[in-house]
């Protein structure tokens, strides 16, 4: 799957992943109105209404984009009907052709992580038959536990070619209170990297593995400091767009080919219609403002790209 993700972006020539991450104060008012005259103010309601929103976004702009990245905490807000939605939206953008990244941030041990991950990326054995749950292409996973809790998800990957990307350095502002301490000389998201550099090395595609890590857009020089040292490591990158980061602070994240990272883009792109700068499509055309809104991130990106 990264290889087929790195095509996509080379063919589209855009680094982009949209961020499912659908609020409901997002949903415009005539989506969240006719969900509720079917369903009446219910957590079902609320999750029809999501559901109906994401497709719309996805239809705008599947053709302009590698893949999506739905956050499921969004989803779970509502229960089970939340993530019936968030299936919903999974499959729907696999028959779009996008590739999914499932922001679920898992990281546990032994059998649980191992469970989190077949649930996510593999396949559940029901007695004699085999099931597919939510199945997304990547998963995002904490690697606080170590390997321990990053393990079982790679030997889950192997069998169906599927990926996960490792938090490394995130894109919030606390990020460092753990993450930029010194352990021997140098902060622990280098020493995270050195693990992903090791765990990649389990799972390998033709030119980048398996294993990604996850860098926000928010801290540019450490972003340049791990792609020297992440060379064959896909980078995930948030924090673009409404937390700060823009296309000129990620020039130093892509390899030398322009490759070798995805930018997300979670409310700048789905909630377009909210901003000044897109006002003018108003809460009806939410859609085509999400459309234009990637367009101008692909041209914001071109510097990154060769």
């Amino acid at each position: 799957m990264i290889n087929k993700l790195m095509e996509k972006i080379s063919k589209l020539q855009a680094p982009i992943v949209v961020g499912l991450d659908p609020m409901l104060n997002y949903v415009p008012e005539h989506i969240q109105k006719k969900a509720f005259e079917q369903y009446g103010e219910t957590l079902e309601g609320a999750a029809e209404a999501i559901w109906q929103y994401n497709k719309g976004i996805v239809d705008a702009v599947y053709d302009l984009i590698p893949a999506v990245k739905p956050q499921i905490a969004m989803y779970e807000q509502f229960g089970v009907e939340g993530l019936i939605a968030y299936k919903k939206t999974i499959d729907y953008c696999r028959e779009k052709g996008l590739v999914i990244i499932a922001d679920i941030k898992r990281g546990d041990i032994g059998s649980t992580s191992a469970a989190y991950a077949v649930g996510h990326l593999g396949t559940t054995v029901v007695g004699s038959k085999k099931y597919k749950a939510f199945d997304e292409d990547f998963a995002t996973v904490n690697p606080y536990l170590g390997t321990d809790g990053v393990k079982p998800f790679i030997d889950i990957c192997k069998e169906d070619g599927k990926g996960i990307f490792v938090l490394v350095k995130t894109s919030n502002p606390s990020s460092g209170e753990f993450q930029d301490k010194l352990i021997d000389g140098k902060p622990l998201y280098e020493h995270v990297a050195d693990k992903v550099n090791e765990w990649g090395a389990m799972h390998m595609g033709d030119n980048y593995s398996y294993v990604g890590a996850v860098v926000g857009a928010t801290y540019p020089e450490q972003g340049k400091v791990l792609r020297q040292m992440l060379p064959k490591t896909c980078f995930l990158i948030p924090g673009y767009g409404a937390q700060g980061g823009k296309g000129s602070d990620l020039v130093h994240y892509f390899d030398k080919d322009g490759l070798g990272a995805i930018v997300n883009s979670s409310r700048g792109i789905i909630a377009a219609y909210k901003q000044e700068k897109y006002a003018s499509f108003g809460s009806e055309n939410y859609a085509d403002a999400s459309r234009q809104a990637v367009l101008d991130m692909k041209e914001d990106l071109k510097c990154c790209m060769k």
